[in-house]
């Protein structure tokens, strides 16, 4: 555990590591009773290369609240401890507190940003409804009369030049998720051979199974390996017999939210 000293404001960190796509975990005191070597609503923020910003005490509940911390972090799940420091364990272990403490454990998470790779009329509702679900857009079109803030005006970012441009801009992490819906078969090729080889939580792509296969061969011919296109959803979204854009949106956006609320790896396309 490596613990920095210079004065870091904890709430600004916070900010820095989710604009960053960082993973953290915040753990608080919501409670003492008795003598505890801290007071209510300290705090210690545990970054993902283990180093730390602030404090519950120190001494042994820290490492543990650190240890805690890190597994809190990975598996996106808030955690609550509990230490007494009058069992007889903790007066052997030289700790004479004789107090509890409850500390509050809280994963910190980037908000999952949802990059859509085309701006026609399925990806407008599919920009709405992933805002509504708590996801970041980004539009990516290279026909500035459709990737627009009129027509976006919910995106936190628009790209309307090449595809090419948007791929060079565009650093993919494990809280990214790659939606294909552009207006032709060549172009999705196009942006899946440059998705396959980035690092998302997610990469789906429109389409029937003959289009999958047809882009799929197309690009094993090119190099492309049967394990980077294994991870390529597509025909992307939920089975819930949609026919209207709004509801092929729905179907996106919920398969996206299954994904989100699982373990990175634990859903594979079929």
């Amino acid at each position: 555990m490596t613990i920095l000293t210079k004065n870091i404001d904890i709430y600004e960190e916070i900010a820095q590591l989710r604009k960053q796509g960082k993973r953290a975990a915040l753990a608080t005191i919501i409670q003492i009773r008795g003598s505890v070597p801290s007071f209510e609503t300290a705090k210690i923020l545990v970054r993902e290369d283990g180093s730390t910003v602030g404090s519950v005490g120190g001494g042994c509940v820290e490492n543990d609240v650190w240890k805690a911390a890190r597994q809190v972090m990975f598996e996106e799940k808030p955690r609550r401890l509990l230490f007494d420091l009058t069992d007889a364990s903790n007066l052997e272990a030289g700790l004479i507190c004789g107090g509890k403490v409850e500390i509050f454990i809280e994963p910190i998470l980037a908000t999952p940003t949802t990059y859509i790779f085309g701006a026609g009329h399925i990806s407008k509702y599919i920009s709405k409804v992933a805002t509504l679900a708590g996801f970041n857009t980004v539009i990516v079109d290279n026909r500035p009369q459709y990737a627009n803030r009129e027509r976006f005006p919910e995106a936190v970012e628009i790209y309307s030049d090449s595809f090419e441009e948007a791929f060079e801009r565009i650093k993919p992490n494990e809280f990214s998720y790659l939606v294909i819906v552009t207006r032709g078969h060549l172009e999705d090729q196009n942006v899946l051979r440059w998705a396959v080889k980035t690092k998302p939580r997610y990469i789906g792509m429109i389409g029937s199974k003959f289009k999958k296969r047809t882009i799929f061969q197309n690009l094993m011919e090119e190099g492309i390996t049967q394990e980077e296109l294994g991870r390529v959803f597509s025909p992307m979204g939920l089975d819930i017999n949609a026919i209207l854009p709004e509801e092929i949106a729905v179907s996106i956006v919920a398969q996206m939210i299954s994904i989100r609320r699982s373990k990175p790896g634990n859903i594979l396309p079929e």
